[in-house]
C-alpha cells in the first residue's frame, strides 16, 4: 500500500529528529554539553593557535595573551611568536603591540598600550606562530560587558547562549 506524500514527509521528519533528542535521554533545548576550555585568567581561549592561547583584558584595559595546554595550564611562549591586535573605531583603528613578561611557563604577552574607549569593540588578532610563518588571522567581538549567567566578560563567556 502506497502512503500519501504528506504522510511520507512527516515520517521522514520524525525519523530524522527523534535520534537527536534521544541520544542521552533528554531534550537539549537551551543548553549544550560541549564544554568550553577555560584558561588560568578566565579569558577567551583561542583554539586557532597551537598551543592554544588565552586572551584576557586586564583592569587597566591591556590585553594579556597566555599560552595554555589542552587542560588550560600555562605553557611557555612559543619561540618566535609575534602578534598584533587591531581594534576600535574602523575609521581610526588602534593597533596594540605585545611584549613578553615573565619567564618559562609563567611568561605571558602583554599589550604595550591599553584598549581604546568602548565596551564592545571589533577585534582582529594577527598572530605569527614563528618567524617567517604565515600569519593566523582571528576576528572576534571584544565585548567587555559582564555575562549575567557566568559572571565573566561576554568575550570570554562559557555559557551556551
Amino acid at each position: 500500500m502506497k502512503l500519501p506524500i504528506p504522510t511520507r514527509i512527516l515520517a521522514l521528519v520524525l525519523a530524522c529528529t527523534t535520534p537527536a533528542f534521544a541520544a542521552d535521554g533528554h531534550d537539549h533545548a537551551g543548553h549544550s554539553h560541549a564544554a568550553k576550555i577555560t584558561g588560568p585568567n578566565k579569558g577567551r581561549i583561542l583554539t586557532q593557535l597551537e598551543p592554544h592561547a588565552e586572551l584576557f583584558v586586564t583592569a587597566e584595559r591591556k590585553v594579556r595573551i597566555t599560552f595554555v595546554d589542552d587542560s588550560g595550564k600555562p605553557v611557555a611562549i612559543p619561540e618566535g611568536f609575534s602578534a598584533t591586535l587591531i581594534t576600535g573605531d574602523r575609521a581610526k583603528p588602534t593597533t596594540l603591540q605585545f611584549a613578553a613578561e615573565g619567564e618559562g611557563a609563567a611568561a605571558t604577552l602583554l599589550s604595550t598600550t591599553a584598549l581604546p574607549e568602548g565596551q564592545n569593540l571589533p577585534a582582529i588578532l594577527r598572530a605569527k606562530p614563528e618567524a617567517g610563518a604565515q600569519p593566523v588571522t582571528i576576528r572576534f567581538q571584544l565585548n567587555l560587558a559582564n555575562c549575567g549567567e557566568c559572571d565573566r566578560p561576554e568575550y570570554a563567556c562559557v555559557c551556551a547562549h
